[in-house]
């Protein structure tokens, strides 16, 4: 069996080492990346800027392993560590900043229109997620995927929830970030497209409506890529911990290829309500995996433990084919055993009292993580 490869977008917090709160120094961070000879590859730097100054993006290669998507994502997050450093600042796998902040949009013309044309929900964006791109065969299969992966993108963003804090205070949400990107218009669950010639419809239709600047704000949970070929789920927050990232990567692996075996077989899309999936993502944010979650299949409440027992009974064959069974049986236990990075933040709030502290310790962990002493 030829793997598909995938490749991880991360979104990554930039934060003021004494208090912890965000700092807008992208533009000086990638100034002085460009600079360090050891940070591109290939002629490519990949780490670029985000809407807000106070965050960096990354970008792995397209990868076959696992071993080689974790081996990229601690590279990346290292390279993005010392550009902060080296502008004054830290980096922390954050979802959402715990300390209050006013975000500074880059300035980039792009950019600043959507602060026109969408005032709050722009200007306060500054959330960071993950966007995890598995390579499709083509247009036809990517579509017929994304018609079929519907009802399994919520347990992915309960799996990754790292966003409880918001604007100095608990949201009462796993994933906060989740309900902040779901103010743009274009975001969130979408119906069956059908065939290509659909998709490419509906996005025609957001962008006549005048609402929408451009393809790249078609915000979906899961959308095609717009230049390369490949399937993007974007449902996720950052992960606090990068194998958790890994873990993100091999489900949707297995999700890709489980549902193009669906369609080549011929069998139909599940019938889901977009108003249920809507629910069940709300859900997935509300509670992580500390609660229950509506069942990606009876669509009924139950056990986080029981709806990512369904998600990973759904992806064996594919899993167990590709060799990654064994592996993200244990990336998955150690993320239900430990929690995710929603459950560690809150852990170190109740423990300390300080949310600078929070941010230390993800500071800590991100550095760990990837590698740096």
């Amino acid at each position: 069996m030829e793997l598909r490869t995938v490749g991880v977008e991360e979104e990554l917090l930039l934060v003021d080492p004494c208090g912890g709160g965000p700092r807008a120094v992208s533009g000086a961070a990638l100034r002085y990346a460009e600079d360090d000879p050891g940070a591109g590859r290939d002629g490519q730097l990949n780490l670029s800027h985000e809407l807000q100054q106070q965050q960096l993006e990354t970008d792995t290669r397209p990868c076959h392993s696992l071993d080689e998507v974790d081996a990229e994502l601690r590279r990346w997050r290292r390279a993005a560590t010392l550009a902060a450093e080296r502008a004054g600042a830290q980096v922390a796998a954050l979802a959402t900043s715990p300390i209050a902040v006013e975000p500074a949009t880059t300035p980039e013309p792009r950019y600043r229109r959507m602060v026109e044309e969408f005032g709050l929900t722009a200007h306060e964006q500054l959330s960071c997620g993950c966007h995890v791109h598995v390579a499709v065969n083509s247009g036809e299969e990517g579509v017929a995927v994304l018609d079929r992966i519907r009802p399994w993108l919520p347990p992915l963003l309960a799996l990754s929830a790292n966003s409880p804090f918001w604007q100095g205070g608990d949201s009462g949400y796993a994933s906060y970030r989740s309900q902040v990107w779901g103010r743009w218009p274009s975001a969130g669950s979408t119906g069956t497209f059908g065939s290509l010639d659909g998709y490419r419809t509906a996005i025609q239709e957001l962008l006549a409506s005048g609402t929408v600047l451009d393809e790249g704000m078609v915000y979906f949970d899961a959308r095609l890529a717009r230049h390369q070929p490949t399937l993007e789920i974007r449902v996720a927050d950052v992960c606090l911990h990068a194998e958790d990232a890994v873990l993100l990567a091999a489900l949707a692996r297995g999700l890709v290829e489980t549902s193009a075996r669906a369609w080549r077989a011929g069998v139909d899309p599940p019938p889901v309500r977009t108003e249920l999936l809507r629910v069940a993502t709300w859900r997935a944010g509300r509670s992580g995996t500390e609660a229950e979650l509506v069942h990606p299949t009876t669509g009924r409440p139950v056990p986080a433990a029981v709806a990512v027992q369904a998600l990973l009974d759904h992806v064996t064959p594919a899993l167990a084919d590709a060799g990654e069974f064994d592996t993200m049986r244990e990336l998955l236990r150690a993320v239900l055993r430990r929690g995710t990075g929603s459950r560690v933040q809150r852990a170190v709030f109740a423990r300390t009292g300080q949310l600078a502290d929070v941010v230390a310790d993800a500071v800590t962990r991100t550095a760990a993580r990837a590698g740096c002493a």
